[in-house]
C-alpha cells in the first residue's frame, strides 16, 4: 500500500500528517521518500531525434493512438 503528499511547500507539513501516516501504516515498515517537485522538463537529445524521426513518418502508415494499443495488447496480452 502507498499514499502519495502533493505539498505546496515545506511548510505545510504539518503533525496531521505524520499522525495520518501512523494511523494507516500503523506499525509496519514504511520508507518516506521527499523529492522536490521539479516542473522543468528538457528532452534529451535522442528524445528530439526519435521526435523527428516520427515528425518525417509517411501518414499514409500512421495509426491512432487506440490501434497502437490494440496491437500491443494483441501482443502482449491484457
Amino acid at each position: 500500500m502507498y499514499t502519495t503528499y502533493h505539498l505546496k511547500s515545506a511548510q505545510d507539513i504539518s503533525t496531521d500528517i505524520l499522525d495520518a501516516i501512523k494511523a494507516t501504516f500503523k506499525s509496519r515498515p514504511i520508507t518516506i521518500i521527499v523529492e522536490e517537485y521539479d516542473n522543468d522538463f528538457e528532452l534529451t537529445t535522442e528524445m528530439k531525434a526519435v521526435l523527428d524521426e516520427r515528425v518525417q513518418e509517411d501518414e499514409s502508415t500512421y495509426l491512432t493512438s487506440e490501434a497502437s494499443i490494440d496491437q500491443l495488447k494483441k501482443k502482449y496480452g491484457s
